[in-house]
């Protein structure tokens, strides 16, 4: 088994409803993203999948969250944008595209930082 794995960065800026503190505010953060996909075997070429390939994949599910005020956009507007929930929806997205770009691999996880210390995985 292979794991495959591409990273990109945003910035983007949100705020938590409901939550008392700091992060109640109106702030950003340059978020990195990571596209985690397992192949069980690559292919004549020696490639599970070409990163090329997969770092489209990832760069066109994260334009409309760069620069953006996260809670404005629709996936947010009753869940806060957490990193937590920014994960599910980018594993969900992923999943939904992943099929038509390649059957040789299966969506594994999607990783979110918040900076360098925090992060989360999300997987189904």
């Amino acid at each position: 088994m292979f794991d495959i794995l591409v990273e990109q960065e945003i910035s983007a800026g949100h705020q938590l409803r409901g939550y008392r503190g700091k992060c109640e505010n109106c702030h950003g953060h340059n978020w990195k993203i990571r596209l985690e996909v397992t192949a069980a075997d690559v292919d004549e070429l020696g490639l599970g999948i070409d990163f090329t390939i997969l770092k489209k994949l990832l760069g066109e599910l994260l334009e409309p969250y760069d620069h953006a005020m996260l809670n404005e956009l629709p996936e947010f507007s009753k869940d806060n944008p957490t990193s937590e929930n920014l994960a599910r929806v980018l594993y969900r997205q992923a999943r939904q595209r992943l099929p038509a770009i390649s059957t040789r691999v299966s969506l594994k996880a999607v990783w979110v930082w918040e900076s360098p210390r925090a992060f989360v995985r999300y997987y189904e």
